[in-house]
């Protein structure tokens, strides 16, 4: 009898190749890697140091990604990493041409900035369409107030 998974397998990479990456994994990073490296460019204006600190992102969710597929909420999680890589880099260029916004003001710069409608952002970020479109309308209200 013939094991039609062993046929389809791929074989274990060999001496000095990388290895394989999880379907799902691969899945994950192409469809949130423009959007984080939309959100990246915000704080880091040189591309190469942004798709840097996207890379090293990834890097680190791959590290921890089967603990993280595990986890209630395996986006919003990524989404941490990557905002804390992001902020590693932003200080480690120097004064940062703009402040550190708290995670509301996040939101902002990815609906104003990068362009992205609440249910996208909700997508990224690993939460509701209800929550971002809240926490939307309370940054927007906040700043206004300060106007």
């Amino acid at each position: 009898m013939t094991n039609r998974h062993d046929s389809t397998a791929e074989p274990p990479p060999g001496p000095g190749e990388p290895p394989a990456v999880p379907l799902e994994f691969a899945a994950f990073c192409e469809l949130h890697r423009p959007r984080y490296l939309s959100y990246a460019r915000v704080w880091l204006p040189d591309q190469t140091e942004a798709a840097g600190a996207v890379q090293q992102a990834f890097a680190e969710i791959a590290v921890h990604w089967r603990e993280l597929l595990g986890s209630s909420n395996p986006t919003a999680h990524a989404w941490q990493i990557l905002r804390g890589t992001v902020s590693d880099h932003t200080r480690q260029a120097g004064p940062p041409a703009r402040p550190h916004h708290p995670a509301d003001d996040d939101l902002a710069i990815l609906h104003y900035v990068v362009g992205l409608a609440a249910p996208e952002i909700a997508d990224v970020i690993g939460t509701d369409t209800a929550s971002v479109a809240g926490r939307l309308r309370r940054t927007m209200l906040r700043e206004a107030s300060g106007w």
